[in-house]
């Protein structure tokens, strides 16, 4: 669900972002960038692949919550938020692009100390057919991994 992406002399976060179907915000949180003037030609971004498989995406509308929009598509609130790099309390602004995972799928942020096995289990999966579904597995704190059910 990650690769790396190699900055090129002209690429921006927007460009980037553009280029692998996301938001800007998201290669922020999956990078830990709060200053994009650090970017430079020939560094390494961790870039999400596959998004259109396993998400759909919501464009928020004035008055919108986190917990509204969970509600709207029956999902846990929680991770809707964890899914698009952000707290409960945090506000979302209208036009801002996130994340709703689709049904038919488990997903799993991975923590500290976090194996492939110990993942395996938590989503009660074959880990060849676990691996298959991961192609790329850091186990950083933070990874997103997915589990068709």
């Amino acid at each position: 669900m990650f690769e790396r992406y190699r900055l090129g002399k002209n690429d921006t976060l927007e460009s980037v972002a553009k280029k692998y179907n996301t938001t800007v915000k998201i290669l922020q949180d999956l990078n830990n960038l709060y200053f994009t003037d650090n970017l430079r030609a020939d560094m390494e971004l961790i870039v999400p692949t596959e998004t259109k498989d396993y998400f759909n995406y919501y464009i928020v509308e004035k008055g919108d919550s986190l917990y509204g929009i969970a509600r709207r598509y029956n999902i846990n609130p929680e991770l809707l938020a964890s899914l698009n790099g952000l707290n409960m309390d945090d506000y979302i602004y209208p036009n801002e692009q996130i994340l709703i995972p689709k049904n038919g799928y488990s997903y799993y942020i991975t923590a500290e100390g976090d194996t492939i096995d110990e993942v395996v289990k938590v989503f009660n999966s074959n880990k060849d057919k676990f691996l298959e579904e991961n192609k790329t597995i850091y186990l950083l704190p933070g990874q997103l991994l997915v589990n068709k059910k």
